[in-house]
C-alpha cells in the first residue's frame, strides 16, 4: 500500500509514491515534461492558470500509476506540498475568477509596505511576525483596488494547495501554516489577524474553514475520482507550502534544527519556538508544520538568496566548460580563497536579505596574467557559501540557535568546497540527504497517527546521503569570508 504526495509548483507539477510500511521512495515523475509557463503582461507581475496545475496533477498522476502498474485502491492517503504565496480566488460554483497571482509576481509590494507603515512596525512584528509586504492578503487588496468587478464575485479565497485539495474533494479549507503565509495568521492571540482585515476592507467569510495540518481534511469526490484516477473516499491527510514542507522533508522540526536548499535560489528555514521578530524585513516567519496554539510554538524563519545556483548555471553556460562535475574539479585546483578572486552571486533581483537592494553579481580582483577560469569557478562556489554564512548570521542575530543544517542533494551541495566551506565557518555538520518535497509530502501523509520518530527514522534509513563535518583549519575559510564580507559591504553602502 502507498501514499501519494504531491509537489505543486510553479516549474512543474511532481507526484511521488511511498510504501507506507517503509517510507521507501517507489517513483517521482513531473509534468509537464517542459516548465510550465507564467503569464507577465507587466514586468513584476507573474501568473499561472490554476486549471493547468490541476490538469497536470491529474497527467502526472495517471504517468505515476501507469509507470510503476498501481492500482487507484492502493493509494491510501495523500500529501499536498504546494508553491507559497500564490493567490486563487473562487466564485461560489467553485470556478476560479481569474488567473493566480503568484509567488514571484511583485505588484503589491506598495500596498503591504504602506500597511505596515500604517498598522505600525510594532504592531505587525508582534502579531503578524512580518510585515503584510507581497504577501497574498496584499495581493488580494491589489484585486479590491484595480479589479472591483471580479473581486465583488469571490465567494472563498485559497492558496494553490488549497485549490488541489478543492479539486479533489470538492471542501474549501486551509491550515494554520497556509494562513501564515498568507500573512492572514494573528500568532499574539492565535487567530484570524482581523486587524489587518478590517485595514485591508476585506471580510473574514472569504477565508477558508480551518483544518489540521495533519489528519483527515477531505475525501476525494466522485467528479475527483472521474479526473484524477484516485478513488472516491481516499483521504487527504496533508498539507503545507514548499518550504515548510522542504524542512519537514528533512526532518527538521525543532529549534536548533536548520534545512537548507541550494537551487537556483538558496532557502535556509530555521525552527525556533521563539515569537520574538527582530529582522522582520529580512526574515520571513511562518508557522511551521507542527505549529499548535495550544502547545509552545514552533515557528519557520525563512531566509532567501535569490542568487544563488543561477550564479554557477550561468558560469556553466558563459564558460568553456561541459558539466558541473568539470567546474567543481577545475575549482578544486585552487586554494581556499581563489587567490584573492571574489565573487558576488546577487545577480537574480534585488534580494530582501539585503533590505531589497539589487546589488547585480560582481566579479572583484581578477589578474588577467595570473587568474583562469579555475579561479571564477572556486571564487564562485565560495561566493555562493558566503551568501549562505551571511545569512545565516542574519538568522542567529533573530534569536536563531544552529545544531545542525541538513539539506536536499542539491548540485550545489553536491561540491566538497561548497559544503566544506559552509560546514567550516558555522562549526556545526551539514547532513545531506537525496529527498524531494513530493516524496517529503507522500511520508507526511502518514504523520496523520503523529509517529514522528518513525518519520525521522524513514528519512535516515532512506535518504542519508553523506555527512559533512567542520574542517579543523578554519583560519583560511574565515579570512576568505571576512574579504569577501568586507566587499559585500562596500558596495552595499555605495547603494
Amino acid at each position: 500500500m502507498y501514499y501519494l504526495g504531491l509537489d505543486i509548483g510553479s516549474s512543474s507539477i511532481k507526484a511521488a509514491l511511498v510504501e507506507i510500511s517503509s517510507g521507501k521512495s517507489i517513483g517521482v515523475v513531473q509534468e509537464p515534461e517542459t516548465e510550465m509557463g507564467m503569464h507577465a503582461i507587466r514586468n513584476g507581475w507573474a501568473e499561472q492558470k490554476p486549471e493547468d496545475w490541476w490538469n497536470h496533477t491529474c497527467a502526472a498522476i495517471n504517468n505515476l500509476k501507469s509507470k510503476f502498474n498501481i492500482s487507484k485502491s492502493q493509494i491510501k492517503g495523500i500529501g499536498i506540498s504546494y508553491q507559497m504565496h500564490g493567490l486563487v480566488v473562487v466564485d461560489e460554483a467553485g470556478n476560479s475568477l481569474r488567473k493566480s497571482i503568484i509567488w514571484c509576481d511583485s505588484r503589491a509590494v506598495e500596498i503591504g509596505n504602506n500597511a505596515f507603515s500604517e498598522i505600525g512596525e510594532e504592531k505587525c512584528n508582534a502579531h503578524l511576525l512580518n510585515s503584510p509586504a507581497n504577501f497574498t492578503a496584499s495581493k488580494l487588496k491589489w484585486i479590491k483596488e484595480n479589479e472591483p468587478d471580479i473581486y465583488n464575485r469571490i465567494h472563498k479565497l485559497m492558496l494553490p494547495g488549497d485549490y488541489i485539495a478543492f479539486k479533489f474533494s470538492n471542501c474549501i479549507n486551509t491550515t494554520i501554516s497556509g494562513l501564515s503565509e498568507g500573512i492572514f495568521w494573528d500568532f499574539k492571540n492565535g487567530d484570524i489577524a482581523d486587524f489587518l482585515m478590517d485595514h485591508y476592507g476585506i471580510p473574514t467569510a472569504m477565508l477558508p474553514d480551518i483544518v489540521d495540518t495533519f489528519g483527515l481534511q477531505s475525501k476525494v469526490s466522485d467528479l475527483g475520482e472521474k479526473e484524477s484516477g484516485l478513488a472516491a473516499g481516499t483521504p487527504i491527510l496533508y498539507r503545507a507550502g514548499d518550504q515548510p514542507n522542504n524542512a519537514l522533508s528533512l526532518n527538521v522540526f525543532n529549534p536548533g534544527e536548520v534545512a537548507g536548499t541550494g537551487g537556483t535560489s538558496g532557502v535556509v528555514y530555521a525552527v525556533t519556538d521563539s515569537l520574538s521578530v527582530k529582522e522582520s524585513a529580512r526574515v520571513n516567519n511562518f508557522a511551521h508544520v507542527n505549529y499548535e496554539k495550544s502547545k509552545p510554538p514552533r515557528i519557520g524563519k525563512l531566509l532567501c538568496i535569490n542568487g544563488a545556483g543561477i550564479q554557477y548555471r550561468w558560469l556553466l553556460n558563459n564558460l568553456s566548460v561541459n558539466s558541473y562535475e568539470e567546474m567543481n574539479n577545475l575549482a578544486s585546483e585552487i586554494s581556499v580563497g581563489s587567490d584573492g578572486v571574489r565573487m558576488l552571486p546577487f545577480g537574480n533581483g534585488s534580494e530582501r536579505m539585503l533590505n531589497n537592494k539589487d546589488i547585480g553579481s560582481r566579479l572583484v580582483n581578477i589578474n588577467l596574467n595570473n587568474h583562469s577560469k579555475a579561479h571564477i569557478c572556486r571564487a564562485a562556489l565560495e561566493g555562493i557559501a558566503f551568501s549562505f554564512v551571511y545569512g545565516i548570521e542574519i538568522l542567529k542575530s533573530d534569536g536563531i540557535e544552529i545544531k545542525v543544517l541538513r539539506v536536499g542533494n542539491d548540485n550545489l551541495f553536491r561540491s566538497e568546497i561548497f559544503a566544506n566551506t559552509i560546514a567550516t565557518l558555522i562549526e556545526h555538520e551539514i547532513e545531506i540527504y537525496n529527498t524531494t518535497g513530493a516524496i517529503g509530502a507522500a511520508r507526511a501523509a502518514g504523520l496523520h497517527d503523529g509517529d514522528f520518530v518513525k518519520f525521522g527514522s524513514n528519512i535516515k534509513d532512506n535518504d542519508h546521503v553523506m555527512t559533512f563535518m567542520p574542517l579543523k583549519d578554519k583560519e583560511p575559510y574565515i579570512n576568505a569570508y571576512l574579504n569577501w564580507k568586507k566587499e559585500l559591504e562596500l558596495i552595499i553602502n555605495k547603494n
